[in-house]
């Protein structure tokens, strides 16, 4: 390499091109002073992974090779490129290793005044650290104000206002008179019996002629359903709907710390998807909730515009589908009778990772009591069958894959699924780590949870324990690869109805997904959701700090990048899909979105050669 300077002619050649030309006119005027050049023969490295940066390398002419870990081409950088920025915005140092592949000029600007231009100068920082999130605080807090996220903690009124089992109708009445409450725990010592409420009064005592003096145990509900402080809103609100009361007592253990009822909820119930869990709770039909499940895509719709974040839209979408799902089994167990046995309906794919958008098809299945006896199946495949159905009604379709509990397959006892997971890593062909991709998304929705515990962290252990079934899952994961053109751009779909596409699920969410996945299996981590697996890796340690963030990141782009393609669909009155046109992009989104892509592949070839990035 060697190196020369001609200030006037270099700032010349700079400002031609984006960022630069996004400088103000003393910024300008300011290059100057941090500018050197250099010039490299082709088969040098400009700069290698992991050493400190000169500053950020503009290529003048030339091509250069941005080269992964394992030798993996990344991307080509020709004249007008950039180089060097993701290093300098993390630590100072080289991520990648960067090599010219034919004789190439480059122009060095010093990372003192990159960083003084990223500090002062909007338009340039933009371009570099991505624009600021749609979403802000307002929108983020009116997330965590629905009853989809606040807990009963926040909501319940506290301390509990009881009274003793001794007391009488008179004295009870005084009470909620007095306090402006309208119902009472009714306790034994510490020992909870009952909750009378105002309804009583009038049911049991008014309209039955009692005494005042008549006991308040004569009219109380004995053994009053009870909710954890650590529950959502929505469950709450669900408890309530299902069992026809309006009050809930709130308890750890035998903790008694206070009440939680409708009025309490409906304060809060300013999220459109808390009215749509409710309706559904008090449908009787698959076309009942069908018509709720048709509100989705405005939900959707608003959700964005409103500037809510991916992760708890997809959070609120699922939570509809779950509280259809549990509803559906309910209206079956009325059909059909209790069952034989007990069981657990669980969710996977992206219901059971808690990812859903405007486009889901179903993905379940059943796990039945070691109880169960062959007859019993007979049971069951109605029960699947009913509920598979309804689903689709709803608009979630059947699974192209039939994974779904319909399947005899996927609605097996407890022994049996231990017998498919020890198989799968034991023997993990093809098909086993598809399979076990899918299982590892499980998600309990409804039934007896004790027919999953365990299951899940015997199987990761068994999982994490198998090298050879570790690499087939890692090689699984990194099939599916970014959009990445070797020169600027999108490696666009060719052909067909999504022609010059790119297809922001498979080649966008899911290798975030599958990438997700293996490091939960390497961490022995329980978490399934896919951001929550992100996270949790990286307080594991399973993923550098500065890779998680990295990907975390990566993750928020391309799922908000898919969700205000699907909004601007759905506000167009087109039904809501994965393939978006980057030509319909500013230039700053398409630099952002590649860069979400080049993050991407940065963490595939890092697992894919045993390297943490």
């Amino acid at each position: 390499m060697m190196q020369a300077n001609d200030p006037s002619a270099l700032v010349q050649a700079l400002i031609a091109h984006a960022p630069f030309s996004l400088l103000g006119e003393a910024a300008q005027e300011r290059l100057s002073t941090g500018l050197s050049q250099m010039q490299v023969a082709a088969g040098d490295l400009v700069v290698p992974r992991g050493a400190p940066l000169g500053g950020l390398y503009f290529i003048q002419s030339g091509v250069c090779d941005i080269v992964a870990p394992g030798g993996a081409v990344v991307s080509h950088r020709v004249a007008g490129d950039i180089l060097g920025e993701r290093g300098l915005l993390r630590d100072g140092y080289a991520v990648m290793d960067v090599r010219a592949i034919e004789p190439s000029d480059l122009i060095t600007l010093s990372s003192e005044l990159f960083h003084d231009f990223v500090e002062n100068e909007p338009a340039f920082a933009e371009w570099f650290t991505r624009s600021a999130p749609a979403w802000s605080d307002e929108a983020e807090t009116g997330y965590a104000t629905g009853l989809t996220a606040l807990h009963v903690r926040d909501l319940m009124s506290a301390p509990p206002i009881t009274c003793e089992a001794d007391n009488s109708i008179t004295d009870v009445a005084k009470v909620m008179r007095d306090r402006r409450i309208s119902s009472l725990l009714v306790m034994q010592g510490d020992d909870l019996q009952g909750i009378v409420t105002t309804t009583d009064l009038t049911n049991k005592v008014l309209a039955e002629g009692r005494d005042g003096t008549t006991p308040v145990t004569d009219v109380m509900t004995r053994n009053p359903v009870t909710i954890r402080p650590d529950a959502v809103g929505l469950d709450a609100m669900m408890l309530l709907a299902s069992h026809g009361i309006s009050h809930l007592p709130v308890a750890d253990g035998d903790e008694l710390l206070g009440m939680v009822g409708k009025t309490n909820l409906f304060r809060q119930q300013a999220a459109t998807a808390s009215h749509m869990v409710l309706e559904i709770v008090g449908a009787n039909s698959a076309d009942e909730m069908a018509a709720v499940t048709a509100r989705i895509p405005e939900l959707l719709s608003q959700l964005v515009m409103a500037g809510t974040r991916p992760n708890p839209i997809c959070r609120r979408i699922t939570d509809i589908t779950d509280a259809i799902t549990r509803r559906l089994l309910a209206l079956a167990e009325a059909e059909f009778g209790p069952p034989p046995v007990p069981y657990l309906w669980l969710a996977c794919g992206s219901q059971g990772r808690r990812e859903q958008t405007g486009q889901s098809d179903q993905d379940n299945c059943l796990i039945i009591s070691d109880d169960m006896r062959p007859e019993d199946d007979a049971y069951f495949a109605k029960l699947a069958k009913f509920v598979s159905d309804g689903l689709d009604t709803c608009g979630f379709v059947y699974c192209p894959g039939d994974m779904m509990a319909t399947a005899m397959r996927w609605r097996q006892p407890r022994r049996v699924w231990r017998e498919y997971f020890t198989k799968w890593i034991a023997q993990p062909d093809e098909e086993a780590q598809m399979l076990a991709s899918v299982m590892f998304d499980l998600r309990p929705i409804a039934g007896d949870f004790a027919l999953y515990d365990d299951l899940q962290q015997e199987t990761l252990d068994m999982a994490r324990g198998n090298s050879i079934f570790v690499a087939h899952m890692i090689a699984n994961s990194l099939k599916h690869t970014p959009p990445l053109g070797l020169l600027r751009g999108f490696s666009l779909i060719k052909s067909g109805d999504h022609k010059n596409m790119v297809d922001l699920k498979h080649s966008g969410v899911v290798p975030v997904t599958d990438l997700g996945r293996v490091y939960a299996l390497q961490g022995g981590l329980q978490a399934v959701n896919t951001r929550d697996r992100l996270e949790t890796a990286l307080d594991a340690g399973v993923v550098s700090q500065s890779g998680a963030r990295d990907l975390i990141d990566a993750y928020e782009m391309i799922a908000e990048t898919r969700l205000i393609h699907q909004a601007r669909q759905i506000r167009d009155g087109i039904k809501p899909d994965n393939f978006m046109a980057p030509s319909g992009l500013s230039d700053l989104e398409r630099n952002h979105l590649r860069d979400a892509f080049m993050v991407i592949k940065t963490m595939q070839s890092a697992l894919g050669h045993g390297r943490s990035a």
